[in-house]
């Protein structure tokens, strides 16, 4: 076994010293292959470990493989935040019995500030930690999925690569982090581009979506909700799920008319789609089953088979980013969209299915690497227009879409805003940074069948207002209530004030940070369903302090020092400064 001391003083055992060359750089370790035998990788392929010196009851935050899944809780309990985890009967991307795995990235909050364990590459193969205890204290090994492929198949040796970070602050730990995944994953160029402001057809209709719904709420963004810029058309256009150039019958126009009196209204067209996914009664499946990724003796792969089948128009069958047909396949799908159709901005859904284990057309292809392929085929297609991932796997898109999802479906629901809440504001540190963060629609206006109380609605609008990111309305807009009007509104001022998501200082999420402006400060505090919460907000000078909906001053006089209570429950307040 082979130790290396990182800048930190951090000691790091390697576990495969006969296999596996490490470059140190800084905290960073660099990983390639050097064995001389052909033994195909496994799926919990150890490539280092470290040991911690921290209490038990220190909190934890750890990534998943695909957007529904992150961890939290303690180093000695872990607790799942969604409702998906990786692990789970639905999506089985490992065992539930085995050891809890943290993809991507592992943040340990203890008695003396935080660490940081992260993979800073993923372009072959998904990185993961896990926790173990070690001679009473808990030790801490990264591991590599080498999804079974054999090194003399690959393309190169170069594995992937991992840093460990230590400090104060939990912003600064991720500030550094970044630095060092762009060294291998520069960001899109829309990264840094102003967000989306619009409105989104899901939430409103979801699959029973038509083209008068469309032009319906295209004429609600006129006059005072001109502010609405984009309009995305979601899952339901198509006639079959694979066959995104051709309209159901609720679009007897054609999706390209309906798009075409989108621009006449001086929007922004985006339209969904599943790139990686066909349905069997899909012409692209049936012309060509040879395109799809297979199980090892050759028969028809069927996502059921070994993971979550998917939502609807099932059973899916997996499109081979690897096969240079399907490359060119979907980048003449989404080129066609983008110079004959005009769409502006791709949301692409169920993208954790292309990087299904399978056989591939090409050997020694992971289905990470496989995944990177068809999405660099995307982008081709799409040139400049905005890529938006969703229901995506996580690190395997870094450097390939301009925004990403980092939540759960909304729901007008209690449990479900408290939810995406969590999952929002511990994935908030990416945004701007890895790529826009979408937090998911807005939704203030109850359905006949989802509806809620205006408590937990003004918890999620405080949610949307502290995490900035892709703004879009997924309320009918022409049935918007005066509350969910006044609301949108106000959060489209505050993206014209600034871009920035607020700040999470720490993993209880009670409460984060923004300047708004030059004088103007956005305090969002929140309450997660526990007891009373009492709050002390502190200003660098003497300072008015507001709520930001209502403009109710909350103090008589200029103060440095404003204290405030959140009822116990599902509660929130947004409080503003003025000097």
């Amino acid at each position: 076994m082979t130790r290396l001391t990182l800048d930190n003083l951090r000691e790091v055992a390697i576990l495969q010293p006969l296999d596996v060359g490490v470059h140190r750089h800084r905290n960073e370790l660099h990983f390639e292959y050097i064995g001389l035998h052909n033994t195909p990788l496994s799926a919990r392929y150890p490539l280092c470990k470290t040991v911690l010196d921290v209490e038990s009851d220190a909190k934890i935050l750890g990534d998943g493989f695909q957007m529904l899944a992150q961890t939290a809780g303690t180093v000695s309990q872990v607790e799942d935040v969604g409702r998906c985890p990786d692990n789970n009967l639905s999506y089985r991307i490992y065992a539930a019995d085995a050891p809890k795995r943290f993809y991507n990235y592992l943040v340990i909050e203890h008695a003396n500030g935080y660490l940081l364990f992260g993979f800073t590459s993923c372009q072959r193969f998904a990185g993961y930690f896990e926790l173990e205890p070690h001679q009473g204290q808990y030790g801490v090994t990264a591991y590599l999925d080498g999804e079974g492929s054999e090194p003399q198949s690959w393309a190169s040796n170069r594995l992937e690569s991992v840093v460990m970070l230590e400090g104060e602050s939990l912003p600064q730990l991720y500030h550094d982090y970044v630095r060092y995944i762009h060294a291998h994953h520069p960001p899109r160029p829309n990264c840094q581009s102003d967000a989306p402001v619009g409105w989104c057809s899901w939430y409103a209709y979801y699959a029973d979506v038509n083209e008068q719904h469309i032009r319906d709420n295209v004429d609600a963004m006129q006059g005072e909700l001109d502010a609405l810029e984009w309009v995305l058309l979601d899952d339901g256009y198509q006639a079959f799920m694979g066959d995104w150039l051709t309209p159901s019958t609720k679009f007897s126009a054609g999706v390209k008319q309906v798009v075409a009196s989108i621009r006449q209204r001086g929007k922004k067209p985006a339209i969904w789609m599943a790139p990686f996914i066909a349905e069997p009664n899909s012409t692209v499946f049936r012309d060509h089953p040879e395109w799809f990724v297979r199980h090892a003796d050759g028969t028809l792969l069927k996502a059921e088979d070994v993971t979550y089948g998917g939502w609807r128009c099932t059973p899916w069958y997996i499109l081979d980013g690897s096969n240079p047909h399907v490359q060119e396949h979907l980048t003449q799908v989404v080129r066609t969209m983008r110079e004959e159709w005009g769409i502006e901005l791709f949301k692409l859904d169920a993208n954790y299915w292309g990087t299904l284990k399978g056989k591939r057309y090409q050997a020694g292809v992971t289905g990470v690497e496989a995944y990177r392929m068809g999405m660099q085929a995307i982008i081709d297609g799409a040139q400049t227009a905005w890529i938006l991932g969703c229901n995506a796997p996580m690190w395997p898109s870094l450097g390939l879409v301009d925004a990403m999802r980092v939540s759960d479906d909304v729901e007008r629901h209690p449990h479900r805003f408290h939810q995406i809440a969590r999952e929002t504001f511990y994935r908030s540190w990416q945004h701007r940074q890895l790529w826009q963060i979408d937090p998911d629609c807005l939704t203030l206006t109850s359905l006949p069948n989802q509806a809620t109380d205006r408590n937990a609605y003004e918890f999620h609008r405080n949610v949307i207002l502290s995490a900035g990111g892709l703004l879009l309305s997924g309320d009918p807009l022409p049935e918007l209530t005066a509350f969910a009007k006044t609301s949108l509104q106000k959060l489209i001022v505050r993206h014209t004030q600034t871009q920035e998501t607020a700040k999470v200082t720490s993993l209880s999420l009670n409460r984060t940070f923004l300047k708004l402006n030059e004088v103007n400060d956005l305090h969002c505090l929140f309450n997660f369903g526990g007891d009373v919460y009492e709050f002390t907000l502190i200003a660098s000078q003497p300072v008015h302090w507001y709520d930001f909906w209502s403009g109710e001053l909350l103090s008589d006089e200029a103060t440095q020092v404003l204290l405030v209570t959140l009822p116990s429950g599902l509660h929130s307040r947004a409080i503003v400064t003025a000097c």
